[in-house]
């Protein structure tokens, strides 16, 4: 469950930033099928994951943590 709310905020704010999966996979250096696994809550995305989207994306840590956890 909690794989599934990290996923959601991911791709959102992955649209909102305008990068296709592809682009988004290529600059975090992983495929995109392990992208989509992530983003369709599938697979937790790891700590090191998280902090390179935060990087890629030039967003805060605070604003990707989803509300409710």
């Amino acid at each position: 469950m909690e794989a599934d709310k990290w996923g959601r905020r991911i791709r959102a704010y992955r649209k909102l930033k305008g990068f296709t999966q592809e682009d988004f996979a290529k600059e975090l250096g992983v495929s995109v099928s392990v992208l989509g696994e992530v983003e369709r809550g599938n697979r937790m995305p790891s700590a090191e994951l998280i902090h390179k989207v935060t990087e890629v994306l030039n967003i805060p840590y605070q604003d990707l943590i989803p509300p409710d956890l």
